[in-house]
């Protein structure tokens, strides 16, 4: 499956999330460590899920950007 993830910039770092997974988010100092922490996140996640039997979500979010 293929998840949308957003990153977002922060003054001390980085934070990511996936929308379709509600409650999944990390804090990291750089990109690439949020990049690489938000891959584990996410399979940890949906593993988790999986174990305790509970439905994994389909990713159904989208991104568009808009010029203003």
């Amino acid at each position: 499956m293929k998840y949308l993830v957003i990153y977002e910039k922060s003054e001390t770092g980085w934070g990511a999330y996936a929308p379709d997974l509600p409650g999944l988010g990390i804090a990291a100092e750089t990109l690439d460590e949020a990049k690489e922490l938000i891959r584990e996140a996410i399979d940890f996640h949906i593993e988790g899920m999986r174990e305790h039997g509970d439905k994994v979500p389909v990713p159904c979010a989208t991104t568009e950007y808009i010029t203003v």
